[in-house]
């Protein structure tokens, strides 16, 4: 294979010939580019040539299943992959458009190898991608991608006889039957029912209806230019959206999904979000009751209760705080045998006997559904306020260039590393496995690491007393932030 020419530009006449890949988009646990900008079709098919080539290398037999979100370029981006991996003698199992968990749920229900999702993710329009693993139920983290990013880059992909190409019928309807199983709710619950007009709306809502839930529907029509907001239940945007369905409708709560369907939102009866770190407490006071003993992995931008509540403490569960980003949470899960692990970001990892380890936003609102009905005289907002009070802030996400944001972090670790005070109080600890948390003598804390998906840095902060304290801490972490010239503004504050 040739080398990917770095000098090829859209609009030329290499563009629609030669491979053109901004290295960039190898990043900590999948692939991400704006396209065309930053990668070409013949710089797709060079990367499922370099996947086909990765597989071939590490004894991984040459079979994988390929599924793709919708977008209205994905099938193109998908077809470009596909043709790649055949080039590398891979067997190809096309299962259609799909969610990022319908496609790890395919790893398993055809006994796949491999698998490979075309999406973006929760990321705007012009943006695609792909989320890749081997070993079920795990995807590819550092290692994986550094490997496969050497092998396109250094023009190693080898083409090898044998590819080939089947079309799965039947994936969508087995996974939503897996889902399902034979439960059905004992109690009405009335949900709004939110996927931002993304992949998820293929899906959400057959899927509450098979449980027996009332669904409000809210933007479930499949329009991939997004009329209404970038599907993100992370962003305040879809939240706020989903509160005011919320009241109009007088639901019980509302369930929100990102753009392939693999995160889960919250906003409870009273129209208040939930963050998913706060959930994730919510679904391990229940989990921990049912299964004592418990380990539940969160990561560092997730709220300090996991190791602080006292339902928790009670029920003898362990809590484990590590690396963001899906890839090293499944990862952990894995490796500790973890009853689940929960992100901010609205990734929740169910591993057996619940789910399989993968992150599955409709697992997650099958399993709050659950937890609805063996709680019949709760609502959603007597469990948010069962919960010890702590104060928040969203994620938020000052720009910082990819080529940069690692060197700035690397710099404003070193600089929190040494700040003995913060908000009035002692710095206990400054935990660097992800960036820099921050944390004070009263369990409060600030973070910011780098965005591993988008050009940005990433701050969240967390006061186990006051908004005020809440405030005094975003501020001293911002003022260290505001020490690197070429940190941007943020996305959004509170």
């Amino acid at each position: 294979m040739k080398k990917p020419l770095p000098e090829v530009s859209p609009n030329t006449w290499e563009f629609l010939r030669d491979p053109m890949i901004a290295p960039t988009g190898f990043r900590e646990y999948d692939a991400r580019w704006q396209y065309p900008e930053a990668i070409n079709l013949p710089g797709i098919t060079a990367l499922g040539m370099g996947l086909g080539t990765q597989m071939r290398r590490r004894g991984i037999a040459p079979v994988i299943a390929v599924g793709n979100d919708y977008r209205d370029y994905s099938l193109s981006i998908k077809n470009a992959l596909m043709l790649g991996l055949m080039q590398a003698g891979i067997h190809v199992r096309d299962i259609g458009p799909a969610l990022s968990p319908m496609a790890y749920f395919a790893q398993f229900h055809l006994d796949a190898p491999a698998v490979a999702m075309v999406t973006a993710s929760h990321n705007p329009n012009g943006w695609t991608g792909v989320k890749m693993g081997f070993e079920r139920p795990l995807t590819h983290g550092p290692d994986e991608m550094d490997e496969l990013r050497d092998i396109v880059l250094n023009g190693e992909a080898e083409a090898h006889a044998g590819g080939s190409y089947e079309f799965v019928e039947g994936v969508r309807e087995a996974y939503l039957d897996d889902l399902v199983g034979d439960f059905k709710m004992t109690r009405k619950l009335k949900v709004v029912c939110a996927t931002g007009n993304g992949t998820a709306a293929a899906f959400a809502p057959e899927l509450f209806k098979r449980l027996g839930v009332e669904v409000v529907e809210s933007h479930n029509t499949l329009d991939y230019t997004f009329p209404h907001y970038n599907p993100n239940p992370e962003a305040m945007e879809m939240l706020h959206d989903m509160s005011a369905s919320v009241r109009a409708s007088g639901a019980d709560f509302a369930l929100g999904f990102d753009g392939d369907g693999d995160r889960c939102g919250v906003v409870d009866d009273e129209g208040e979000e939930i963050f998913a770190d706060k959930m994730g407490v919510i679904m391990a006071r229940d989990l921990s009751g049912i299964y004592p003993g418990s380990t539940f992995v969160a990561d560092v931008k997730s709220t300090g209760l996991f190791a602080s509540d006292p339902v928790l403490q009670a029920n003898g569960a362990k809590a484990d705080y590590w690396k963001t980003g899906h890839s090293h949470m499944k990862r952990r899960v894995k490796a500790l045998g973890a009853l689940a692990g929960f992100e901010k970001s609205g990734h929740y990892f169910l591993a057996e006997p619940i789910g399989r380890g993968y992150d599955c936003g409709m697992r997650v609102a099958v399993e709050i559904c659950k937890l609805m009905d063996r709680n019949p005289d709760m609502k959603m907002s007597d469990l948010r306020r069962a919960l010890p009070v702590t104060y928040a802030t969203p994620t938020m996400s000052p720009y910082a260039a990819d080529e940069d944001k690692y060197d700035i972090l690397a710099r404003l670790v070193k600089k929190l590393e040494g700040v003995r005070e913060m908000a009035g109080r002692k710095v206990a600890q400054v935990v660097t496995v992800n960036g820099a948390r921050v944390i004070l003598d009263n369990g409060s804390w600030g973070l910011v690491r780098a965005s591993s998906n988008t050009p940005n840095l990433v701050v969240v902060c967390e006061s186990s007393e006051s908004e005020a304290e809440l405030r005094a801490i975003f501020k001293e972490i911002d003022d260290v932030i505001r020490t690197e010239p070429d940190v941007g503004e943020y996305d959004q504050t509170f």
